[in-house]
């Protein structure tokens, strides 16, 4: 019994490092290609960042959550949008996007010991941003 309990807790604990599996539009969105009555905007975390992962808000609605290595893509009207972390993380950024424009955001977090951590957001130029969504899984896609 004392086995089948250790083999079960090494297998929970491994199950957690596996990445997860894209979604069917994890390609498509790969091809960064302008929405022309919208704008586009990939929320990403790099490779390296943090295990924790992250619930977003996106003009105060909830879209789904980031994981390392992983990114949200939202299509939406151009004008103002809100991008902020959930629960106890206060970040935030906000947005002044354009149609027929596509913007990246690089969300990195960390952890501590007295919270449940944190994360920042930084709208990053088109060129790390896209190497960073190539490096990455699709997670959620919002579309308005």
């Amino acid at each position: 019994m004392r086995q089948s309990l250790t083999i079960a807790g090494l297998l929970f604990a491994l199950s957690a490092c596996v990445p997860l599996p894209p979604l069917p539009g994890d390609a498509a969105a790969k091809r960064f290609e302008p929405v022309p009555d919208r704008a586009v905007i990939y929320l990403v975390r790099h490779p390296l960042d943090s295990l924790i992962p992250t619930s977003i808000m996106l003009d105060d609605e909830m879209i789904g959550s980031t994981y390392k290595g992983t990114y949200i893509r939202m299509v939406l009207p151009g004008g103002m949008h809100r991008i902020a972390g959930m629960a106890g993380d206060s970040a935030s950024i906000s947005l002044k996007t354009e149609q027929g424009r596509i913007y990246f955001v690089n969300q990195q977090t960390w952890e501590t010991r007295r919270s449940l951590g944190g994360s920042a957001f930084q709208l990053v130029d088109p060129q790390y941003g896209r190497s960073l969504v190539l490096s990455g899984t699709l997670t959620s896609e919002v579309v308005r």
